[in-house]
C-alpha cells in the first residue's frame, strides 16, 4: 500500500490554510468582520473534542471549526454573538448534568469548558 505524506501521523493533526479556524479568524479580521474564538479549555470524561479546539465566529453567525462535534455548538455561536457586541469574554460549560447541556445535545456523558472571546 502507498501511503502520500499528507497522509501520515504527523500530518494529519494539521490542517491546511483553508481548514484551520485559527487561519480563518484571522482570514475573517483582515476582512472587516468582527471575530470571536471558541476554545475548549478543559474536558472530563467522554468529551466529543479535546482541549484546544477551536470555533470561529463572527457577528453574523457564521461560523468554522467545531468545539463539540455539533452537540453544543449553536449555544456557543449565540454567546459568541454577545461576546463581539460587548467585548466581554465569557467561560462557558456544558455537561450531563447540566439541564442546558441536556438542551442543547451534549449527552455522551462527559464535560466541557469553553472559553469565548473577541478577537482585536
Amino acid at each position: 500500500m502507498f501511503v502520500k505524506e499528507e497522509d501520515t501521523v504527523e500530518n494529519a493533526a494539521h490542517l491546511d490554510e483553508a481548514r484551520d479556524p485559527l487561519i480563518i479568524a484571522e482570514r475573517w479580521k483582515d476582512e472587516g468582520r468582527d471575530v470571536a474564538i471558541a476554545t475548549v479549555v478543559a474536558t472530563w470524561g467522554s468529551a466529543p473534542r479535546p482541549v484546544g479546539s477551536h470555533l470561529v465566529i463572527d457577528a453574523d453567525g457564521n461560523f468554522h471549526g467545531s468545539v463539540s462535534g455539533g452537540c453544543v455548538e449553536g449555544a456557543v455561536v449565540t454567546e459568541a454573538i454577545d461576546v463581539i457586541g460587548t467585548g466581554a469574554p465569557k467561560m462557558l460549560e456544558f455537561g450531563v448534568a447540566d439541564e442546558t447541556a441536556w438542551r442543547v445535545g451534549l449527552s455522551c456523558g462527559g464535560s466541557i469548558k469553553v472559553l469565548v472571546e473577541r478577537l482585536g
